[in-house]
């Protein structure tokens, strides 16, 4: 039964079930994100990466790229928390790993990111009947469309509720894959 308040139907904001994400989809993730001084200070002292390159602004200046450059992590960690609410958010049981991390281009301060993500492959868990794998490649670019990062994820999702509309039962009773 679907939750009320007041009578009235209630539709929580989630990411989307192992059933509903298609390979080769690309979804893009809105709005983006500005990123400012404090962001890239902050990450860098917090994570301990004492780097020069993401803190001294006048030595920086005398490098090849003339400028601080944002902490790659702080990157990759914007680029896949950009994916959440539109794809994970309460429908993932956790992230299996990463594989290929790229950063082609390099960020700095005051440059908005946007991502995107393609399902690059999925399949039923062998191990957890409520549950698939599916491998996620994330793409960030700078407000110019200059790609700044690329990174594959494999994240182990929920399969839609049994009963609710779309579930996969059929599937879900069908081939297993004999890995996960």
């Amino acid at each position: 039964m679907a939750a009320t308040v007041d009578g009235r139907p209630v539709v929580e904001q989630r990411g989307l079930y192992y059933d509903e994400l298609a390979e080769g989809v690309v979804y893009r993730h809105r709005p983006g994100r500005t990123v400012g001084e404090a962001d890239n200070t902050l990450f860098t002292t917090l994570t301990m990466n004492m780097q020069a390159l993401h803190l001294d602004e006048a030595w920086s200046a005398t490098q090849p790229f003339g400028q601080r450059l944002v902490n790659s992590l702080f990157t990759l960690s914007t680029l896949v928390g950009l994916s959440v609410a539109q794809l994970t958010q309460g429908t993932t049981v956790a992230n299996l790993g990463f594989g290929a991390v790229r950063f082609p281009a390099p960020v700095f301060v005051g440059d908005t990111l946007y991502a995107e993500t393609v399902v690059r492959s999925r399949r039923l868990s062998s191990s957890r009947s409520d549950t698939g794998v599916v491998e996620f490649e994330h793409t960030a670019r700078n407000q110019d469309g200059v790609v700044v990062a690329i990174a594959t994820r494999s994240a182990l999702m929920l399969l839609r509720p049994t009963g609710t509309p779309g579930s996969a039962s059929a599937e879900r009773d069908g081939a297993r894959s004999d890995v996960g």
